[in-house]
């Protein structure tokens, strides 16, 4: 990476890279990872966290010619992080099972946010248990860490009942927004019910982009089996009406896996 970097013998795109312009790669070769994983492609993992690991390289290497830090320390700071939330493991503090586990972790990461003033904050000395939630997080991803977050304080509902109830709640105002003609509105409460189902996913312990992904993956299979069922009768969409192309469809849900 240094050889890449280098003013005179470097590669040019290399050398006018920036955090800012990097961080966009860094994002989607999590997510090749995260694919990989997905598929069981286990030979692909290697070659993508490789690609992972090359990121990491890259942003310590930019931190370093500007004096910050450099890829050691990086290392350092996540063996640190971990030999202090793991008091159960390098330290004499017991855990009975995986749930004290967690609760000690939320309480460990707790007191380190407390422990640092956030930046950029009106109230810079209240800090808040949402602090450091990552905002570039994909949406549902983050609705899902911010409820988990506010539930570590008991802000919550108390089980997955509530959260059901709540979906019916935003739903129902969606259709007074819509009756309004308020479309502001209806983007708004659109929003809301859709951090109520990450978090109605959070309380059945399943990862709302997951869900998500699996229903893209259906849509996508079932689709081509409906596009081939229309290329089998010429090819022409419009001589399907809505009520035939539906019964198309659950034809080819019928034919799911």
């Amino acid at each position: 990476m240094a050889t890449l970097r280098d003013p005179d013998r470097g590669c040019p795109w290399d050398r006018e890279q920036s955090f800012a312009s990097i961080a966009p790669y860094t994002i989607e070769e999590a997510y090749e990872v995260a694919d990989a994983i997905g598929r069981g492609a286990l030979e692909e993992l290697k070659g993508e966290l490789g690609d992972l690991l090359f990121q990491v390289v890259f942003h310590a290497r930019m931190a370093e010619e500007q004096g910050a830090f450099d890829f050691a320390d990086v290392v350092d700071a996540i063996c640190r992080k971990m030999v202090r939330r793991h008091p159960h493991v390098f330290g004499d503090v017991a855990v009975d099972d995986v749930a004290a586990q967690s609760r000690l972790w939320e309480e460990i990461k707790r007191a380190e946010r407390e422990a640092v003033t956030p930046a950029g904050r009106a109230d810079e000395n209240v800090p808040s248990v949402l602090d450091d939630v990552p905002v570039a997080l994909p949406g549902l991803t983050r609705a899902a860490k911010l409820g988990r977050r506010a539930a570590t304080v008991g802000f919550d509902w108390p089980d997955v009942s509530g959260v059901r109830a709540k979906v019916d709640e935003e739903l129902a105002e969606i259709d007074t927004a819509a009756e309004a003609g308020d479309g502001s509105a209806v983007a708004d409460e659109l929003g809301d019910l859709l951090f109520t189902v990450a978090n109605l996913c959070r309380h059945w312990d399943v990862d709302p982009e997951h869900c998500l992904r699996g229903a893209n993956a259906r849509f996508e299979g079932r689709f081509k089996r409906v596009e081939a069922a229309v290329r089998g009768t010429g090819g022409d969409w419009s001589a399907h009406d809505a009520a035939a192309l539906e019964r198309l469809w659950q034809a080819a849900k019928a034919n799911d896996d």
